[in-house]
């Protein structure tokens, strides 16, 4: 026997003392890779297989799976697919045996990777709403983007198995690759890899949805859900599936893992076919979520939740790419992210479409009582709010300003007919986004114009639009932000509005009362009688009485919300009012008092109607006060 032939016998007698086929695979089977101190057996285990490629000759039989092949030849092909069955069970004990605790929470962070809590809320009403009782009311339901996202940075590559066991991954990969076995070994590492990625992703909150299941959940259920998904994408990507794709090519690299089963119509495989394989199922069960929101209903209230989705998904894409798109086998997956964000950008932009539709439609139904600020008005100036704080990406989504078809499109809308009278005021080299925010603003004007028109009191209606338009200016002056949007121009138009309505107010409901107190009709002349008629004085009395009084009952229980504006409009009515009482009584209170009854037609002092005037605009009944004063 030649040199030759002694080696190779060796290296059979080597191998076959591991034949897991006639030894029997079980739970106590001896490894060779066992991660204990002895390495001297594993060690000659491999110096056998090279021997074996060596020196024994190529066989057709040396080619497709190992799994049990019979091991009765003592050639040396027949050992070299014993060997390969023993590898490819080391490799799969290796695999599963040495694999680390991956610690999900220290890696999602979860502290560091949500996004402020503050922006983590949205609007959750499905339509405008049909109540909101405090300023804050919106915003708060809707949520307040204040500061970028705290998250994962960048790539943050994790030991998934200890250096020396993907030491040992990495020869028995080697030297399967090398006997052909390359295929199997990529099939095996997947089977075990796969699990453990679902796994991960399991832990981190994503869940296996259909479009259809995400698409059938309620909006509270579903925001939540995308807050949890905007953590769990940042950690899975740039933690689990990083560290998968980094261990996958400290196996793999440079082995020629395709075999001769492969068929000609297949893909050719590659180092990165194992990390395909084994996170390709979580990847577009991750990004599918992503993608049924982007094909879901459009509805204002998500707006705000599909911009943090667009954001943290374009926020991804380099690492995606990085990660995904430099392999043929899984660059879909990289295709398929940047085909979602494209989904949500245009949802995006259907939705602040359908938002200002919904602004369009929303019809005059019930006058709200007291003249008050609608919800319609909070509710649409609170989102123009947050669309301003949105604004950084709003601006780069939004493109175009709101065309004339867009603007006048409101079939059905019993508003319609007067929508042609509406032009969106030109703003000087200003951003599409800002003529969308003008627009949503007129629009809500002009659909006030209808809600005020319910009152049957026109002084009432005046005062409805006083009310509004004075909510309006202040949440642009408010909000520097929208300021800079809109501009001062427009600032302007709206605060000559409010003037306007706060005008009308007063002429239309204290030009009678004030007329009372003039004094033509009351002075006769000719004979006897020349003078004042005490009767027409009298009536003129009591006309004062019976109007303030109407007025008084009436108005407290209007509401002027705004407390500097309430105190201002008493004081403007008390100006007018006040001065010309006093100056009425102390012309004439002599020709009353020196008659019958006083007390009926002289019924206030000045100082009550000054303490009358601050009943208004309450929103409650009067309460009784003690005006009745002494007028003796």
């Amino acid at each position: 026997m030649d040199g030759s032939a002694a080696e190779l016998e060796a290296a059979e007698r080597v191998v076959m003392r591991w034949d897991s086929a006639s030894a029997g695979a079980g739970a106590d089977e001896p490894m060779l890779f066992d991660g204990g101190g002895d390495r001297a057996e594993a060690d000659r285990f491999l110096r056998a297989v090279d021997d074996l490629r060596r020196l024994a000759p190529p066989s057709p039989a040396a080619v497709g799976s190992p799994r049990r092949l019979s091991s009765s030849s003592a050639s040396g092909s027949g050992a070299v697919q014993v060997a390969m069955a023993r590898l490819e069970d080391e490799f799969r004990h290796v695999l599963s045996s040495r694999a680390l605790d991956l610690e999900i929470e220290a890696l999602a962070d979860l502290s560091s990777l949500s996004i402020n809590s503050d922006r983590s809320n949205s609007a959750s009403s499905a339509d405008l709403p049909a109540a909101a009782d405090e300023d804050d009311s919106v915003s708060s339901s809707i949520g307040r983007r204040s500061t970028a996202y705290r998250s994962l940075r960048s790539i943050r590559e994790i030991d998934l198995l200890p250096d020396d066991a993907v030491a040992d991954l990495r020869a028995i990969a080697s030297r399967m690759a090398a006997a052909g076995y390359g295929r199997e070994c990529a099939q095996v590492y997947a089977s075990v890899r796969k699990p453990a990625v679902d796994a991960s992703l399991r832990r981190l909150g994503v869940e296996r949805l259909s479009i259809g299941d995400v698409q059938r959940l309620e909006w509270d259920a579903l925001e939540a859900k995308i807050r949890r998904w905007i953590r769990a994408a940042r950690a899975a990507v740039r933690g689990v599936f990083a560290s998968e794709r980094r261990l996958c090519f400290h196996i793999f690299h440079d082995l020629p893992i395709s075999s001769a089963t492969i068929s000609a119509a297949s893909a050719p495989a590659t180092h990165d076919t194992p990390f395909a394989e084994a996170v390709k199922g979580a990847a577009l069960q991750l990004f599918g979520f992503a993608e049924a929101i982007s094909i879901g209903r459009r509805s204002p209230e998500k707006l705000f939740k599909i911009i943090d989705l667009h954001d943290a998904l374009s926020d991804l894409l380099p690492d995606v790419s990085d990660i995904f798109a430099a392999s043929k086998v899984a660059e879909s997956i990289y295709v398929q992210a940047v085909e979602i964000r494209s989904r949500l950008a245009d949802a995006v932009r259907g939705i602040l479409s359908e938002f200002e539709n919904a602004v369009l439609r929303d019809p005059p139904k019930t006058a709200v009582p007291g003249g008050t600020i609608h919800p319609l008005t909070r509710y649409v100036m609170n989102y123009s709010s947050l669309i301003c704080d949105y604004k950084v990406t709003l601006s780069e989504l939004i493109i175009s300003r709101p065309s004339a078809s867009a603007r006048l499109s409101a079939e059905g809308n019993e508003l319609a007919p007067s929508l042609a009278d509406l032009e969106l005021p030109e703003l000087e080299n200003r951003l599409p986004l800002a003529s969308h925010i003008v627009w949503i603003i007129v629009v809500l004007e002009h659909n006030l114009e209808g809600k005020a028109a319910l009152y049957k009191d026109p002084a009432l209606s005046h005062l409805f639009m006083m009310n509004n338009v004075h909510y309006i200016v202040h949440k642009v002056k408010d909000s520097p932000d929208l300021w800079g949007m809109i501009g001062d121009d427009y600032l302007k138009r709206l605060t000559g509005k409010f003037t306007v309505a706060a005008t009308n107010y007063q002429r239309t409901s204290w030009l009678k009362i004030l007329n009372c107190l003039r004094d033509e009709g009351l002075h006769v002349s000719g004979g006897f009688s020349s003078g004042i008629s005490k009767s027409a004085l009298r009536e003129r009395f009591k006309s004062f009485n019976a109007a303030f009084e109407d007025a008084h009952r009436v108005q407290s229980g209007w509401c002027v919300p705004d407390n500097q504006l309430r105190e201002e409009l008493r004081i403007s009515i008390a100006e007018k009012l006040l001065p010309a009482y006093r100056s009425f009584l102390g012309r004439f209170r002599h020709h009353i008092e020196n008659g019958k009854h006083p007390e009926l037609y002289i019924k206030y002092s000045v100082e009550d109607l000054e303490i009358a005037v601050g009943d208004f605009f309450e929103g409650v009944p009067p309460s009784p006060h003690n005006r009745r004063r002494s007028h003796g």
